[in-house]
């Protein structure tokens, strides 16, 4: 038994996911990954850089980990950025001039310096919980209901807190549960299937867990072992999570939804880790594990805006394509706690990757809470904690429960739970297939609640609740005679240069594309799955900014919306922002893209260029390749000047949009900040005075309703500057003329009793009139000057020019064929890495 496990032990530490060949001397070396194409063995670059090759990178094929010593890092990174220059070039079919005819660096695809380990990952934590309710502090004591107990009698189950798992039965609240003891009593526990719990370990010694614990999906990678053992005093949270979904049938405490399944742990979360060890985890044995339940991501603080680096984008990819023997591994993200600060999960991205099936959660009366975040991202919803109640779970510890456990961190394993006993009548079903399953069976919630849009397609979304709540009978039942679905087709459009000042108060900036129907036959594309908008967009405070994505059929989503306590002084830097909303949708038509600046503040900033992701499934699948994995310096891509408005979108009462009458159209943006105006009416005037946006003002001359709203009578000068700032310009103007006036008619008032006194005092009056009248007026005119500059450099003081023209760390972002026009104004650059000046980020 020894030595059976001394191999099972070393084969599991060769399986290991990241490079661990030496011992990283962090404070002395520089990290680099490369991927490197299949010809090219480690050694030859290794060889060929004098650096130190320390593994490959998980199950990421030809990705592999170098270091060099700290001092030759700089010459290092130049090195790849010349390399970086010579792939563009090659890209856009242009000569490439080399010393060497058969260089061995050129069999470097990718490259990226790694940043060393920091704790950038939290759990979801739920918030703390109210006063309980009395009918639930007593539930303990209520006996099991008849159903319940014939229930548990039928299938066995003696666990003492099984009567206290509502979320798996709710006697007290009908219906207000998973609907998932159905599946049990047909015999459906989730055999066969493993769900790895990426958190802060899993106490596999645990006698609700040990049953069902899989060693060989495990691994620890903030210890560096096999068993990924709790040990810090809050390193609780992943067992619990396990609980919920695996918790093994017997006299422990619970039951989990899949109690059949197998659960393995995942540990990451319990101190600082790189990025190819968080790569590496999301892929760790990914033949074997098929869910990987993520209750974490950036703070949920309404301020973070954070994004997993491209090397972990790289591994989520490389899951989806390859996991589970090309069916793709699923990855189940919580949505986030942090609605109460008026964060949103679109500002997360892990939970806006099309990748996520993004969780968000619901009550046991069936309510939103207050902690649970809205997002166009956000698929599905699940119970967890709310309305005086809490998930009933396994903790850490041999035969420990635990009655506290919630936040959207347990709504996402229940629904992976569910996704698991769908996997187990249909193992075949691909990552894809799940996240239709989920949008197919779930149930709406509160359809009343004016936060729900109809599509073309006949399904309903709302940003609180996804497509509804997860039906777990449901969704087994549909995945029974599903048919699968095609592969992925997707459609990038050119980068839409926009260029142009945000106005703020009642309207905003509309970009327009269209997509044709010849250019989704080219795709080989045929309906709509994901959409995501990747933007970027200057800003000096991020919170005031919101944005909207509309589809051909008028449906409307909400990509950001505006956060009270994001004081950030920059804007979008090429995020990406993703919609379910729009599943099902014919892509064809006028996609709009709304950016808003509703705060009327010192705050402005510049739409500068956005891009329209489509993402669906192909009209051919026979010969439909998988996308290439993500790249950070992609530029050579198409550039076009962008259809531009501006557009009145202020804030009213929500509306539904239905197929018949688009007009008629959602438009309640989540945590909606307030507006200037009190107008009900929300229409987006979508007929808005159109503008180049090459030109140099933020709008053409006004013809519409909305955009003439923007400057005052057209016979007066505008200054380039917004209503507001006109109606102040010309007000002061105006206090001016009106002084001069009045003080005219004093001194002629004074004047004319002067003179019916007397000749002399005539005289005298005219003597005073020259040295003290004149004089005053031309200090007065003297004074009038200098405040008429102060008035006019305060005014210019907000200018573009201005705001966007701080430090260099603080620059601004800028499109390639600004910075390409601005260095053929300077003189060629030939040191190495000089093309990244013209490279979009």
């Amino acid at each position: 038994m020894r030595v059976a496990s001394a191999i099972a032990v070393a084969l599991s530490l060769a399986g290991a996911a990241s490079a661990n060949v030496h011992p990283r001397a962090i404070e002395s070396r520089e990290f680099f990954a490369l991927h490197l194409d299949d010809d090219t063995p480690p050694s030859h670059i290794a060889d060929a850089l004098g650096a130190r090759h320390e593994g490959q990178i998980g199950e990421l094929a030809g990705h592999h980990t170098f270091s060099l010593p700290k001092e030759q890092s700089d010459d290092f990174n130049a090195l790849l950025n010349g390399l970086r220059s010579k792939r563009n070039l090659r890209r856009r079919g242009e000569p490439v001039i080399s010393a060497r005819s058969a260089d061995p660096l050129d069999g470097i695809l990718w490259s990226e310096q790694l940043a060393r380990p920091r704790q950038r990952l939290h759990k979801r934590i739920p918030p703390p919980m109210p006063k309980i309710d009395r009918r639930f502090a007593a539930e303990s004591q209520i006996k099991p209901s008849e159903a319940q107990t014939e229930i548990m009698h039928t299938l066995g189950i003696t666990d003492p807190i099984f009567k206290d798992q509502w979320h798996l039965f709710n006697p007290l609240q009908p219906g207000h549960d998973l609907n998932v003891t159905g599946l049990w009593l047909e015999g459906v526990t989730g055999e066969g299937v493993v769900t790895a719990v990426v958190d802060d370990g899993l106490d596999m010694y645990s006698n609700d867990l040990k049953p069902n614990y899989f060693a060989e999906g495990s691994w620890d990678y903030n210890a560096g072992g096999p068993e990924p053992r709790p040990v810090l005093s809050d390193d609780k949270h992943g067992t619990r999570c396990s609980g919920e979904i695996a918790a093994a049938k017997n006299d422990v405490c619970g039951v989990g939804v899949a109690y059949g399944s197998r659960i393995a742990g995942i540990r990451i979360l319990s101190a600082a880790i790189s990025d190819e060890d968080e790569a590496a985890s999301i892929n760790y044995k990914y033949q074997q594990n098929d869910i990987y339940s993520c209750s974490w991501g950036p703070m949920d603080d309404g301020k973070t805006m954070d994004a997993p680096g491209m090397l972990i984008k790289r591994a989520m990819v490389n899951g989806v394509q390859k996991g589970r023997h090309g069916k793709g591994s699923v990855f189940v993200f919580a949505a986030g706690n942090g609605a109460t600060y008026d964060d949103n999960c679109n500002f997360d991205g892990y939970t806006n990757s099309i990748y996520s099936v993004t969780v968000g959660a619901i009550d046991r009366n069936g309510d939103h809470p207050t902690y649970s975040e809205s997002c166009s991202a956000q698929l599905v919803v699940a119970y967890s904690s709310g309305g005086s109640s809490a998930i009933h779970t396994t903790d850490v510890g041999t035969n420990q429960c635990y009655s506290g456990h919630g936040g959207t961190s347990a709504a996402g394993p229940l629904a992976a739970g569910s996704i698991a006993l769908a996997l187990s009548v249909r193992p075949e079903l691909t990552w894809r297939d799940i996240q239709y399953l989920m949008v197919e069976t779930a149930v709406p919630v509160h359809e009343d609640d004016g936060s729900w849009q109809k599509s073309p397609s006949g399904r309903i979304f709302s940003h609180d609740w996804g497509f509804g709540k997860v039906d777990s009978y449901s969704l087994v039942q549909k995945a029974r005679d599903w048919e699968l679905v095609k592969p992925q087709a997707w459609y990038h459009s050119p980068w839409l240069r926009v260029h142009n000042d945000i106005p703020q108060g009642s309207q905003g900036l509309i970009s327009r594309y269209t997509v044709t129907g010849d250019q989704m036959k080219g795709a080989n594309f045929a309906r709509v799955e994901h959409v995501t908008v990747t933007m970027n967009v200057n800003h000096t405070r991020r919170g005031d900014l919101s944005v909207e994505l509309r589809s051909p059929s008028g449906i409307v989503s909400h990509l950001s919306v505006t956060r009270k306590y994001d004081d950030v002084n920059s804007g979008y830097e090429d995020w990406t922002f993703m919609t379910v909303a729009h599943w099902g949708e014919s892509p064809v038509g006028e996609w709009s893209v709304i950016v808003k600046d509703t705060i009327v503040n010192e705050h402005s900033g510049q739409f500068i260029d956005w891009r329209l992701n489509l993402w669906g499934e192909a009209i051919d699948g026979t010969d439909q390749p998988l996308h290439p994995l993500p790249n950070d310096h992609d530029d050579d891509h198409p550039y076009e000047e962008a259809h531009v408005a501006t557009t009145s979108v202020q804030p009213g009462p929500t509306k539904t949009a239905t197929p018949t009458n688009p007009d008629d159209q959602h438009d309640r943006p989540i945590n909606q900040k307030p507006s200037q105006s009190s107008e009900a009416n929300p229409a987006v005037e979508l007929d808005a005075t159109e503008t180049d946006a090459a030109s140099t003002t933020a709008s053409a001359t006004p013809t519409s309703t909305a955009a003439s709203d923007s400057k005052l009578a057209h016979f007066l000068p505008s200054f380039g500057a917004s209503k507001r700032t006109q109606v102040w310009i010309y007000a002061s103007l105006a206090m001016i003329i009106v002084f001069f006036i009045g003080l005219g008619v004093y001194f002629q008032l004074q004047r004319v009793k002067r003179r019916r006194t007397s000749a002399q005092d005539d005289y005298d009056f005219e003597i005073i009139e020259d040295e003290d009248e004149m004089h005053p007026m031309t200090g007065g005119t003297g004074r009038t000057q200098r405040r008429g500059g102060e008035l006019y450099n305060a005014f210019a003081g907000e200018s573009d020019e201005e705001l966007f023209s701080e430090d260099d760390d603080d620059e601004p972002y800028r499109d390639g064929l600004t910075r390409i026009s601005e260095k053929d104004g300077e003189g060629e650059d030939d040191s190495p890495g000089s093309h990244l000046l013209s490279e979009k980020k």
